[in-house]
């Protein structure tokens, strides 16, 4: 190569090297709840040097959200963590304006399904659908998700095969302690540790009627005879508390004292009562029955492409962050990852852990949950 064109070639690269700098330089800054967020978790800015990339959607999208102007949700989380959670989205997508309610699993995922049923939309945006998500998709009432640009940001058996759903969260289902009662070294470390420790014993525990949150897990790991053997022992022997209340009500009456533990108990609500000072904290017994919430958007919604931008958004970095400063909840990101975005992580991390299969929900809910009511009521329980 002669001189002159060699120096030309090293002009070109000095060059572009200098344009994507001067590009690097001139990116949009984040939205100022990010930056916020940030600094509160004590995370470098650094993390979100992809964000323009991650938010790269089709230019349709965003013409028909801003035809659209508007986005309905339902979820489960406080308002007030809404708030926090949408603030980022608001200041990017300032045409939209987001309703957001907070509604139980009958009114979240039942009635909105009815109401689809009958032509009429309630919301673009379902969430935790659970065991609801067969009847909506045996109606075809859930839009396809596979074109979400940050669906690949999610980790394998965190999103519907078929594109229907994606996990917005890891949810763990455990254990939460009184710690004024309960001391660390007296912490089970395997489910079968309930049914030796005699501290457990005579309504020192406390169970939710909720076995689909965590024993179907366990049903999954160790199979329908270890699972129904642990069952029996743990109702007949150990004789926890049946409580009827509803989870984040058997923490609170944790705190207050009314028991040593509570089963089953998502590790998200259990650190947002020790941020209030209330003397609980958790444990995870292996394997450590693990769970994603559900995120869908409803077939035909009316602001459908706003719907979109606000899933891509959700399940790129600065999403899953935002959610985490509201609530606690784990991302399920697979870049985020990460000791200090999980509560409790020297109880989870390194552990033994069973992933809930959306298809057990089909072929051991109904088998785990007769069995599970014969126990409840024959032990003194009240039907739901």
């Amino acid at each position: 190569m002669s001189y002159g064109k060699m120096m030309i070639k090293l002009a070109a690269i000095s060059l572009a090297l200098c344009l994507a700098a001067a590009s690097a330089s001139f990116s949009a800054p984040l939205p100022k709840p990010t930056q916020e967020m940030l600094k509160k978790l004590k995370l470098d800015p650094a993390l979100l040097s992809d964000i323009d990339r991650e938010l790269e959607v089709p230019k349709a999208w965003l013409d028909g959200a801003n035809k659209e102007r508007k986005l309905r949700v339902f979820s489960t989380i406080d308002p007030p963590q809404a708030e926090v959670l949408f603030a980022p989205f608001k200041e990017r997508y300032p045409f939209i304006a987001t309703e957001y309610n907070r509604a139980s699993h009958e009114d979240r995922a039942i009635r909105t399904l009815i109401a689809y049923k009958n032509k009429k939309y309630v919301s673009d945006i379902v969430t935790g659908l659970g065991g609801s998500f067969f009847m909506y998709q045996e109606a075809g009432a859930l839009e396809n998700l596979k074109q979400i640009p940050n669906l690949k940001n999610n980790p394998q058996h965190t999103f519907d095969p078929n594109g229907f759903w994606v996990g917005m969260h890891m949810r763990y289902w455990c254990m939460a302690y009184n710690t004024k009662q309960i001391r660390k070294e007296e912490l089970p470390r395997k489910w079968e540790d309930f049914l030796t420790n005699p501290k457990w014993r005579n309504g020192n525990l406390a169970l939710g009627n909720r076995p689909q949150l965590w024993a179907l897990q366990l049903w999954q790991a160790k199979g329908e005879k270890w699972t129904k053997d642990f069952l029996t022992k743990l109702f007949n022997e150990t004789k926890p508390q049946l409580r009827r209340e509803g989870m984040n009500a058997l923490l609170e009456l944790l705190a207050a004292g009314e028991f040593y533990g509570t089963i089953p108990s998502a590790e998200y609500r259990t650190y947002q009562k020790t941020l209030d000072g209330a003397p609980v904290s958790y444990t995870c017994p292996e394997p450590a029955p693990v769970a994603v919430s559900e995120m869908a958007i409803l077939k035909g919604a009316p602001n459908l492409n706003a719907a979109r931008l606000f899933i891509n958004w959700f399940l790129s970095k600065e999403g899953q962050i935002a959610q985490y400063v509201s609530d606690y909840a784990p991302p399920v990101h697979k870049d985020l990852q990460r000791k200090e975005l999980l509560p409790f992580a020297d109880q989870i991390v390194g552990k033994e852990k069973s992933m809930r299969d959306p298809a057990a929900e089909i072929e051991i809910q109904p088998k785990l949950l007769e069995f599970w009511e014969s126990l409840w009521i024959r032990s003194g329980g009240k039907r739901r």
